[in-house]
């Protein structure tokens, strides 16, 4: 086992209702064609997205829902669950409730591209973001993965948060957490020290993080080529 120990500051959390930068102008472009507008390559990038939505209303809900999911989950996810996620989307946050966390931050930005065109008839999915301070107590100068981030965090939120009861072994002890890749959505290092995160409001909220400043007790495994090496 190996432990690292960080200073913490939570210097800002707020809530989102959208990701900047997940999509991209040639997103719009090809979904534009996908929902039958015509010459979308000659609409002016800053319309795009307001011809997007117009294009997209031009459809039943569940269907202009398969046809995002299908543009960008195709690889992921048969004919079948496409057609059940994009019914299940009008009633639940699926970017919430799927079984398979990885997808939860395409889920998320599918939703609410669908939320905003549709002006709520789909669930209204939240992100939370995170700027904060890692400062390590004792020369750790490796890379601060998402893993990291989070075994930190365990000392510095609410007991009542659903990442230490869900993933309480993971955060509290050396086990590995294989899941904080995709719970994580985006870790952002500004410099050494300093950091954004974002992930789902189900995983984090303003109100988890009731002390601006705590001791972060990260747990890791040995590496493996290290216990190797003493077998």
């Amino acid at each position: 086992m190996k432990q690292i120990n960080f200073n913490i500051t939570i210097k800002n959390v707020t809530t989102v209702e959208e990701i900047s930068n997940y999509w991209k102008n040639q997103d719009y472009i090809n979904l534009l064609e996908r929902f039958d507008f015509p010459d979308a390559n000659t609409i002016k990038p800053e319309n795009l997205r307001e011809m997007l939505h117009m294009a997209i209303t031009d459809f039943e809900p569940n269907e202009a829902a398969e046809i995002v999911l299908t543009y960008k989950l195709s690889e992921r996810l048969n004919e079948g669950q496409i057609a059940q996620v994009s019914n299940d989307m009008l009633l639940d946050k699926v970017s919430e409730e799927y079984p398979e966390i990885d997808l939860h931050y395409d889920l998320f930005n599918i939703n609410q591209l669908l939320y905003k065109a549709y002006n709520g008839k789909f669930p209204n999915a939240k992100a939370t973001v995170v700027d904060f301070s890692m400062v390590s107590k004792d020369g750790y100068d490796e890379e601060i993965t998402k893993e990291i981030v989070l075994k930190s965090f365990n000392n510095g939120i609410s007991d009542s948060n659903l990442l230490k009861r869900l993933f309480e072994e993971q955060m509290a002890t050396d086990k590995e957490f294989i899941e904080a890749e995709a719970v994580l959505w985006e870790l952002n290092k500004n410099d050494a020290t300093n950091f954004i995160l974002i992930t789902s409001e189900y995983w984090l909220t303003k109100d988890d993080f009731s002390i601006p400043e705590f001791e972060g007790n990260c747990l890791l495994p040995e590496d493996a080529e290290k216990e190797d090496s003493t077998a």
